[in-house]
């Protein structure tokens, strides 16, 4: 049987997208670079958004006798845009994929797109924990295996491309997405995120890297806002996630994000999507709008006059595909391309892209099948197997921050009177983020069940303490006589203002929300012995109870396993292993700074403000002690083109196992700008059993000690360092001295990212194990 060349496999997927580009007309070519939101229009208004101003710019879908004809390059969320059975869906899915096939020329299906960041964000799917949990694991390839799962349960229902992950890093957490971030290090957001790209490529979906680049950098904290940042910020903190994903994680989408940096809109800024992106970094797959971003540039950025110009600007500027639907890269770009306003080449260099990626993902292929191999005959998919409650299980755990334990009071006594308070304690909404299904989509649905099990807070304490008395109080007056209250504080997810954490729900300061604080104190002040528990989207400021607590318990949006996982922790089951991936502020308005200021944002006499966090970066405790022992490095002086290695020795010297996470700081005494006073460049997670030892080693090299010089110059320089390693960021427990030698280098996007860790279990061990 003949086909036509951009059919033979044999040929590389290059080759094939330019033979199929070269016998395109433009409609055609048009038609691959926009998408196709269906039921995104149905008969709801602003309160039902799940993208920012969707009712005012989504004009309704466009006819589809006439658009099909010319094809169509993407599908957008068939499954999470409304309830629908997954099995249902996906058969209704592959007739959809027949019919645009069928309807144009080249026979070319589209490529379908979904929301994955806590999960597959479709009902009955697998809830995952959100980001900022995956950041307090400091458990990279736990985060793999569950993009991974994540991954391969959307490809078995036609889907292609996951809008995930998340890069930005926390710069201000009353931005209402830093549930969405993984932490406000950039090291930690660049290896846990890499590992979710790594993860979600390894299962055939296409991964995109958001939102490039500094989203989560904006004037007070506020959703869409300017971002006022200067080349330095954005080199040495907001683009290393994005290069190591790219480099390392192998991710072939990026989304241009909403915000403007100094003025200039990022969806229409051919400096950071070409120049940087693509000449730089070398990237070669695509570039495509977060939701609207095009008519952005029009509607609130005005920088544009009309959709046509809007699209020849984010064209020009290096964005391929307009998302979720077409407006501006449909008629008023066909026009414009026509009237010669923008060159068709432009059209050609973006639809090439796409085309490359539909070749790879096999839409090219003679043998395409619309019908996952899942659904042939006549079988079903499971979104929410055993596999995937598993691994979320296990990240909600190993999630979990153990903050404060002063007066001993955790674990739980196994029996004896539990009060529990707070106004979500019986809830499953705070153990979910605002991209998870049922917060998403399913809040507009209260008639829809969750279609998962999911246990609350208080059901699961109980199946966790089966006989412990344990009783729901609403008044801090039915708490006495309590042996213990446990006080749940959490967020409810939403979006845009529909909730307390989420997409468009920014705070004005770090309180509880929900005047929960109040609530609190009242506790407190019944003498009974208080344990609060956050089950938040961000970090909120503690102060002003941090000595009267019992103690305090951190988790973020921690899943369908979540509240398992808490009371696990709770009981002592679980021995705490989470390690905070921002820090808990002291005081509600102390923010914007995280750990990573430099000299003149820590605490000083200059001013009156202690913006220092009440527990820092990287902070947690354990149900057990470990010592640190034998810190040093291997060479005290090396070469600015050198490598050393870094070690310590983690001895658990308590009753019981335990995991220490040790983390790798870098003090730079004197450099050329104004640095952080630490940075983490390494950490390992480690495992060790009562008397038992481990030696943790790093393999430093000195372009780890590089930075920006806001030129696009990144600097190694000779000169003193000291490698720090921490139990935090404030707690820091041996320095090494180094010295860097030789000449100064200039190093480019093929400098090293990464510190990695190896741990090595030690003969030497305590009388305690020898006589276990």
């Amino acid at each position: 049987m003949h086909h036509r060349p951009w059919q033979d496999t044999s040929l590389p997927a290059e080759t094939r997208a330019a033979e199929l580009l070269s016998a395109m007309t433009l409609e055609e070519k048009l038609a691959q670079l926009v998408g196709l939101w269906p039921g995104s229009d149905a008969g709801h208004d602003d309160d039902a958004d799940v993208a920012p101003m969707q009712s005012q710019v989504n004009s309704g879908s466009p006819d589809l006798s006439a658009l099909l004809p010319h094809g169509l390059g993407q599908l957008t969320r068939p499954f999470g845009t409304a309830p629908v059975d997954p099995s249902e869906k996906a058969r209704a899915l592959a007739d959809d994929q027949r019919k645009i096939a069928a309807a144009n020329r080249f026979a070319l299906p589209a490529l379908v797109h979904e929301e994955c960041l806590t999960g597959f964000a479709a009902w009955r799917a697998a809830i995952f924990p959100t980001p900022l949990a995956w950041g307090a694991s400091f458990h990279p390839e736990l985060i793999e295996e569950a993009a991974r799962l994540i991954g391969a349960s959307m490809r078995a229902v036609g889907v292609h491309q996951g809008l995930a992950p998340v890069l930005d890093v926390t710069r201000d957490p009353r931005w209402g997405r830093t549930e969405e971030t993984i932490g406000e290090d950039p090291y930690l957001v660049a290896t846990v995120g890499t590992a979710y790209v790594r993860g979600l490529e390894s299962a055939g979906i296409v991964s995109t890297l958001k939102h490039f680049a500094g989203h989560a950098s904006s004037r007070g904290a506020r959703n869409h806002a300017p971002v006022s940042m200067g080349p330095r910020e954005l080199a040495d903190v907001v683009l290393p996630p994005f290069e190591m994903a790219l480099r390392e994680g192998g991710a072939r989408s990026v989304m241009s994000a909403y915000h403007d940096i100094d003025g200039v809109p990022t969806s229409g800024d051919p400096r950071l999507l070409t120049q940087l992106l693509r000449e730089d970094w070398g990237f070669t797959g695509t570039v495509v709008s977060d939701y609207f971003s095009v008519s952005f540039l029009e509607l609130t950025h005005r920088v544009a006059g009309s959709p046509a110009e809007a699209a020849v600007l984010a064209l020009a500027a290096g964005v391929d595909v307009e998302l979720p639907a077409q407006r501006c890269y449909g008629t008023p770009l066909l026009k414009a391309v026509q009237s010669g306003e923008v060159a068709e080449e432009l059209v050609d260099r973006a639809v090439l892209r796409v085309l490359r990626q539909k070749a790879e993902l096999g839409l090219l292929d003679p043998d395409w099948s619309p019908v996952p191999p899942a659904l042939a005959d006549g079988g079903t998919v499971d979104l929410d197997p055993p596999a995937m409650r598993e691994v979320a299980r296990r990240i909600a755990e190993e999630s979990v921050v153990l903050l404060a334990n002063d007066q001993g009071a955790l674990p739980l006594a196994p029996r004896g009177r539990i009060a529990v308070a707070g106004p979500l304690a019986d809830d499953i909404a705070p153990l979910m983020g605002c991209y998870t299904f049922p917060r998403h989509v399913g809040i507009r649905h209260p008639e829809l069940p969750v279609g998962l099990p999911i246990r609350t807070p208080v059901e699961a304490l109980r199946a966790e303490l089966p006989d412990a008395d344990i009783d729901v109080v609403t008044r801090p007056a039915d708490a006495v006589g309590a042996d213990v209250c446990v006080m749940v504080a959490a967020d409810r997810s939403g979006l845009f203002g529909r909730g307390t954490s989420g997409e468009g729900c920014d705070a004005t300061d770090l309180e509880l929300p929900d005047d929960q604080g109040t609530l609190l104190d009242e506790l407190l002040a019944t003498g009974v012995p208080v344990v609060l528990v956050l089950l938040t989207g961000r970090p909120y400021a503690l102060g002003r109870w941090a000595d009267r607590l019992a103690a305090c318990v951190q988790a973020f949006f921690p899943g369908e396993e979540g509240g398992s996982a808490v009371a696990g922790v709770l009981s002592g089951r679980v021995n705490p292993s989470g390690r905070l991936p921002v820090g808990v502020p002291r005081h509600t308005g102390a923010q914007p700074w995280t750990y990573l200021a430099p000299p003149l944002g820590q605490r000083g006499d200059a001013s009156s403000i202690d913006p220092g966090a009440l527990y820092p970066f990287g902070h947690g405790l354990s149900y057990t002690e470990f010592t640190w022992s034998d810190a040093g490095a291997d060479a005290d002086a090396l070469d600015t083109d050198g490598a050393t290695t870094a070690r310590v020795t983690v001895t658990n010297t308590g009753e019981r196992a335990g995991t220490e996470v040790v983390q790798l700081y870098l003090h730079d005494p004197v450099a050329r700008t104004a640095r952080p006073v630490n940075r983490l460049i390494g950490y390992a997670r480690v495992d060790l059993a009562p008397g038992s030892c481990a030696e943790v080693a790093f393999a430093f090299h000195a372009e780890l000690a590089g930075y920006s010089l806001g030129n696009g110059h990144h600097v190694v320089e000779p000169g003193a360092l000291e490698l720090r390693f921490g139990a935090s960021s404030g707690d820091l427990r041996h320095s090494v001295p180094l010295t860097l030698t030789g000449p100064e280098r200039h190093v480019g996007h093929d400098r090293r990212l990464r510190c990695p860790a190896t741990v090595r279990a030690t003969a030497r061990t305590t009388a305690r194990t020898n006589g276990a």
